[in-house]
């Protein structure tokens, strides 16, 4: 859901609007892939027809491929990914040989969305899947898209993947997603892109008393619904993970660290050493994404050396907690090949 702007991101402008609030833009192109695929605005489940395009750095993007490789969804579902920054025209394919994504043959993700809609007027947002045949975007909702990936395409996932949007807690699961969404995943970006300093202080206000929240929450259990590993649990894992990074400095949240939380810090290293969350983190992209795109909150772009970030490999004891991770399922094989994080970017 990271966006890129009408206007240029090196230009000092575009995200923080002086002496207001950061109100994001949620209008999201709203069709699904769905097993059926025969109601309004909706496209048949089909292996090898649609690619997740996702760029590492963005905390909307991790979590699909996230949930692409807990449900092992690699084979039928392939990946695209952009680099860090962007330029005023959208995400680029600035990683792959060439600058072109060897399965689109695009530049830029723009261009997808553009064969779909015409001269497309909002934000150019990761993630996005795009029809592999006609090039098209089909959706970039991210909240409706790892969902589907858990409800739509269950006849694709891994044998032992996890139910990761159980029925039975569905009813329980909503609002604590939406409070995560609301409260913290979009929290430290009103904190960060505030325009004033009333907006700023109310926003840091409700993160932290939203992260209090759930630091209580995980006192006594061991993830957000309990014994295994859920959507929730993705949902906040890709804020935090990028909390001390960038957050905590860049964007002003800076009442603590997430090391210096009691319940949270551990929980967070718990499932980062879980196969499918740290082996998806890419931290050199996160750090160049925030601190150079965002040049109207760091005007120099300079990207920090810090934080130290060996300390995601400590002991985090939560397995004293009991449960299971992944349920009645097991853990995801070896990284794909090609999905690897690169040497040096991760913990």
């Amino acid at each position: 859901m990271t966006e890129s702007r009408a206007k240029a991101e090196t230009s000092g402008s575009g995200y923080v609007t002086k002496g207001q609030g950061y109100d994001r833009d949620t209008t999201y192109i709203t069709d699904r892939i769905t097993s059926s695929g025969e109601g309004a605005n909706e496209w048949p489940v089909q292996p090898g027809r649609y690619r997740l395009i996702a760029a590492r750095a963005c905390p909307w993007a991790n979590r699909a491929i996230i949930v692409r490789r807990l449900l092992g969804l690699e084979p039928v579902i392939s990946l695209g990914m952009p680099g860090p920054t962007h330029d005023a025209r959208s995400w680029t394919f600035d990683l792959d040989p060439g600058g072109v994504d060897p399965v689109l043959g695009y530049e830029r993700l723009q261009q997808a969305y553009f064969a779909r809609f015409h001269d497309y007027p909002r934000g150019i947002t990761v993630p996005a899947m795009v029809d592999v045949p006609t090039g098209a975007v089909v959706t970039n909702d991210f909240a409706q898209m790892t969902l589907d990936f858990s409800t739509e395409w269950k006849q694709y996932h891994r044998e032992g993947a996890p139910d990761l949007f159980p029925e039975h807690l569905r009813g329980e699961m909503e609002p604590v997603m939406k409070r995560i969404y609301t409260e913290i995943n979009n929290g430290v970006y009103r904190c960060g892109f505030a325009g004033s300093q009333d907006a700023y202080d109310a926003a840091y206000e409700r993160l932290f008393t939203a992260l209090d929240w759930v630091d209580e929450r995980l006192r006594t259990q061991r993830y957000l619904m309990g014994d295994s590993i859920t959507e929730a649990d993705v949902r906040l894992f890709t804020t935090l993970v990028r909390f001390d990074p960038v957050y905590h400095g860049h964007f002003k949240c800076n009442r603590q660290k997430l090391s210096e939380f009691g319940a949270l810090w551990g929980y967070a290293r718990d499932l980062f050493q879980t196969p499918g969350f740290g082996d998806t983190v890419d931290f050199v992209q996160i750090k160049r994404h925030y601190y150079i795109v965002h040049a109207d909150v760091n005007p120099s772009q300079i990207v920090p050396q810090g934080p130290d970030l060996a300390n995601w490999l400590s002991e985090h004891h939560r397995e004293e907690l009991g449960g299971r991770p992944f349920g009645a399922g097991t853990a995801p094989g070896p990284v794909a090949a090609g999905d690897e994080v690169p040497l040096g970017h991760g913990a």
